[in-house]
């Protein structure tokens, strides 16, 4: 048994001082420090005990992407987002070649259960996000067109046990049936995204099972009084949707409106690239180059492609732009991206039974510690 304390605990119910935290592999509970009988003890030195981040939808970092199908590319983006204080995630694959796609299943399914192992160095793999290629064109953003295929469930239902959220545009001929068949058929989570849907059509699309939007208000159709698209609809029904916070992709001054609006449904994701964590410059994405410059991320037409964000800095922006309490920013990228994808038995927040994956952070949100399964797997140097 181990014990962490002098810290703020970051709980489902609230923040919590003068307590510690018991785990192992699991939280064990919330006592007061005469009540601790522990084997080590560790001093959080007056920080936030958080709960471990989880990204439901990022491409790459360090150079690395999900899509290249690398059992090692892919380890390196879990070693590396140890540091932003992510201890789990989905990696997200793009539209691609169909062969590459279930290339890169392949190696998720290979490094799943890896992943839980005490050695493994790095955030636990999840799931995989396969975001298209079941898209519509004239959305498509920064993907590829050449790759685009129509909805077709039975491709996806063969990899129902890794893939646990799929994009796809629910106008697109067969949309409707393939998100019936989907939600019928496996524990896939359909989202809306890359879609010229409208209003109307989204609701259809929630109704017969959608319930999550990828990236809010990038790649779909957008807001109007007389035309309230895909953002009305997410904003005006259950559905969780993902808020890429870089203060790039949606303004700042929306952060609070959509925290108001969505409430624990509001699930903060990077859709980082390879790019992250590497200097400005230029990389690929889906075999496309682009172009990276502070925040920015474009391809050479100029259209947005991916991001550069590092979650525990999208919290920062939520909090600090947005005007959220830390402890519900800290939720939007913990337990409500778990809850998303219907992973919060064992992950997303700081309770008794779930997995011991929790991060040391300071009130700028820097990591200073990421503890995944109870076992520290990264310390900031000092």
């Amino acid at each position: 048994m181990k014990a962490i304390a002098n810290g703020i605990i970051l709980t489902e119910q609230g923040e919590i001082t003068g307590k510690a935290l018991l785990f192992d592999e699991r939280f064990q509970g919330i006592v007061s420090p005469d009540e601790i009988n522990a084997d080590e003890f560790i001093d959080a030195q007056g920080r936030y005990i958080a709960p471990g981040l989880v990204d439901v939808h990022i491409h790459g970092y360090l150079g690395e992407d999900t899509s290249d199908g690398s059992e090692e590319g892919i380890r390196t983006i879990a070693r590396g987002i140890l540091a932003n204080g992510v201890t789990s995630f989905l990696p997200t694959t793009m539209t691609v070649d169909w062969r590459e796609l279930e290339a890169a299943f392949d190696v998720v399914r290979r490094l799943m259960p890896q992943s839980r192992d005490k050695d493994f160095d790095g955030a636990e793999i999840i799931g995989c996000h396969a975001e298209g290629p079941f898209i519509d064109p004239q959305r498509k953003g920064a993907q590829s067109a050449d790759h685009i295929l129509p909805p077709q469930a039975d491709r996806l239902l063969a990899h129902r046990d890794i893939v646990r959220i799929v994009t796809m545009a629910p106008e697109m001929p067969g949309g409707l049936d393939f998100i019936k068949q989907i939600t019928a058929d496996s524990d896939i989570v359909v989202s809306i995204g890359h879609s010229s849907a409208t209003y109307e059509q989204a609701l259809e699309a929630i109704k017969a099972g959608a319930s999550h939007i990828t990236h809010l208000f990038n790649a779909m159709t957008g807001l109007n009084h007389r035309k309230p698209g895909i953002v009305g609809a997410a904003l005006t029904t259950d559905v969780y949707a993902e808020l890429i916070a870089d203060a790039f992709h949606v303004h700042s001054g929306l952060f609070h409106l959509l925290h108001v609006a969505k409430g624990d449904r509001l699930v903060l994701v990077t859709d980082c690239t390879r790019a992250g964590g590497l200097p400005d410059g230029e990389y690929t994405l889906g075999g496309q180059p682009i172009f990276v410059k502070g925040i920015e991320s474009r391809l050479q037409d100029g259209t947005i492609a991916g991001s550069v964000l590092h979650l525990n800095d999208a919290v920062r922006n939520l909090h600090r732009l947005g005007g959220v309490s830390l402890l519900d920013a800290v939720h939007a990228a913990s337990l409500s991206a778990a809850r998303s994808i219907g992973a919060d038995e064992r992950k997303g927040s700081i309770r008794h039974g779930k997995d011991a994956d929790f991060i040391l952070m300071d009130e700028n949100c820097q990591v200073h510690a990421t503890y995944v399964g109870g076992l520290r797997k990264y310390a900031k140097e000092n």
